[in-house]
């Protein structure tokens, strides 16, 4: 295989990518967020398992990494419009302030009294504070959930990783004032951090400022094309300066969302490209997870790993008890969505590194070694906190697919006979065809009085979007559709309480068994479900099965004439 860097870079993108696919879809089958899945896929094919593509390969692509991260920072800025905000942190600073109070607490008391030193411990406190933004604020948008918890945290997020970029740096000049290690006075430190973190949002004040103008006077085809050149030129300019992007990326977000009409549309323009650079960044980011790592962090990471969740939770928890007026899901789940930690914590551990090399690789091993279980565990926290919390649709909820793989290999074989000049079928008057004979009769219905729970599980293991329900005797009372189900909020507490009647509606078309088949091609012309049940007569109303629209069109496919 060739050599060359451009080569083999290609390559490992290729195959990262090909693997992403594969992993993303064995994922959805198996309930993982498709973050999760893509870092699985990294890890896969990185130099721990596999060994397909190496760490090295992978610096090539840090520009898209980058790029992907300060998109989705962009997004979590659009979300704090001013007449949101004050309602937003009103609440949510009850939370916060107690889920970061308990997490430093927790997290540095344990650590001193199992680690080497108080510093490490108290730099190890402020960086438990931080939460990956991209994995949390990716896997709510992925399940499309709303309500006060994916609210709640898309705020904390962003004030968990200020504070916790601002408390690391203040304590940094803390403990090297107190060791006389200062290369400046403790006002001028001080002052540089200022600067840096004032300097990061006035730019991305004023590029948001430049992209509301712009996008108000540019036509809708180029507007995508300035936004995205604006975040590049940002970005450089940030690495430049040296300035924390985190923030910069949030200031324009916000500024965009407070001063222009068009920053929800230019996030649905960019969606593919998000999504597209997000799949890079988390299978490269599952290259980079140091599995090494984590067996190296001892007692010390152990601790740090097992207080850091338990702070987050208890936190949270202690803050709703405090809040008055707050729904009890959102004080029982919203903890578990800030488990992910990933970039800013990595990106301080290497500042600690570069600054004092003896505090520096201790937590830099402990950082690397616990991001891959918060990394991997953490999307999966967030799912099952958005769906128990009742804020995510039944279709991200369950899984439920109309792809069924034999049947579709059936397709592509019988399309490429009929390519060829072979009808697979035998030949047989189209017109002579009734319902009967085209419908599947090894169909078990929905009894009207099952719980919600045994709906979904229905729902789960077919492939079909309507679901027949019978009541006494067999006969057809009515239809479930999943399309009027899957945009409506999957509530868990529900389960037990609602009952297949009171999902019911009206089976706006049904067959009998003699129904010809001209009749049942007029009636999938007029609705959009895929399958029309079947009942024995109109006076018994008995279930008998349903005839599928793909039924229907492979037998129209049989009565095509054969080619000579």
């Amino acid at each position: 295989m060739d050599g060359d860097p451009t080569t083999m870079n290609l390559l490992a993108l290729g195959l990262m990518l090909f693997v992403a696919l594969a992993f993303g879809a064995m994922g959805t089958f198996a309930r993982l967020p498709k973050v999760t899945s893509y870092l699985l896929a990294g890890v896969a094919v990185g130099p721990f398992v596999l060994n397909w593509v190496s760490i090295g390969s992978t610096h090539a692509f840090e520009p898209l990494t980058e790029m992907a991260i300060s998109l989705v920072l962009f997004q979590l800025g659009t979300y704090f419009q001013l007449r949101r905000v004050s309602r937003i942190f009103r609440r949510v600073l009850h939370y916060s302030f107690w889920e970061m109070a308990v997490t430093f607490f927790l997290v540095t008391l344990g650590t001193w009294l199992v680690g080497p030193s108080w510093e490490i411990a108290l730099l190890l406190g402020a960086l438990a504070l931080a939460t990956a933004p991209a994995t949390t604020v990716l896997v709510f948008k992925e399940l499309e959930s709303e309500g006060p918890i994916t609210e709640h945290a898309h705020a904390m997020v962003a004030l968990n990783n200020l504070t916790s970029i601002v408390l690391f740096e203040l304590l940094f000049v803390g403990i090297h004032f107190f060791h006389g290690k200062l290369e400046y006075p403790v006002a001028v430190e001080l002052r540089h951090l200022a600067r840096d973190l004032l300097g990061s949002a006035v730019l991305g004040i004023l590029a948001g400022l430049w992209v509301s103008f712009f996008i108000g006077i540019t036509s809708k085809n180029f507007r995508l094309m300035l936004f995205l050149s604006t975040t590049i030129l940002v970005l450089g300019i940030c690495h430049a300066l040296n300035v924390p992007y985190l923030l910069t990326f949030l200031a324009m977000g916000t500024m965009v969302a407070n001063s222009s009409y068009h920053g929800r549309q230019l996030i649905a323009d960019s969606g593919r490209t998000v999504g597209f650079l997000c799949i890079i960044f988390f299978v490269t980011h599952g290259v980079e997870l140091d599995l090494e790592a984590f067996t190296q962090v001892g007692l010390l990471g152990v601790t740090y790993l097992i207080l850091r969740g338990v702070g987050k939770y208890v936190g949270v928890y202690l803050g709703g008890r405090r809040y008055q007026g707050e729904e009890p899901t959102v004080q029982r789940w919203m903890g578990l969505t800030l488990w992910s930690q990933a970039g800013a914590a990595i990106a301080l551990a290497a500042i600690a590194v570069e600054r004092d090399p003896a505090l520096g690789h201790p937590i830099q091993t402990i950082v690397l070694g616990t991001v891959v279980v918060f990394e991997i565990v953490g999307p999966l926290l967030i799912r099952a906190a958005a769906i128990h919390g009742g804020e995510v649709p039944l279709a991200h909820a369950v899984v439920h697919t109309s792809f069924d793989l034999p049947d579709q290999l059936r397709r592509i074989g019988n399309g490429i006979l009929i390519g060829l000049g072979r009808n697979p079928w035998k030949d047989r008057p189209q017109e002579e065809l009734t319902a009967n004979e085209l419908m599947r009769k090894n169909i078990r219905p929905i009894r009207h009085n099952v719980t919600f729970d045994e709906v979904v599980q229905v729902i789960e293991h077919s492939h079909d979007n309507l679901f027949p329900v019978v009541g006494d005797e067999e006969k057809l009372v009515g239809v479930i559709r999943y399309r009027d189900l899957s945009s409506a909020l999957f509530d868990p507490a529900l389960g037990n309480l609602v009952r297949a009647a009171d999902l019911t509606t009206a089976a706006w078309y049904t067959f009998y068994p003699e129904t010809p088949i001209v009749e049942i091609q007029d009636r999938f012309n007029l609705t959009k479900d895929d399958c029309i049940p079947v009942v024995e007569s109109k006076e018994s109303g008995r279930f008998l099965g349903i005839v599928r629209r793909r039924d229907l069109m492979r037998h129209q496919l049989r009565s095509q004439p054969k080619n000579k």
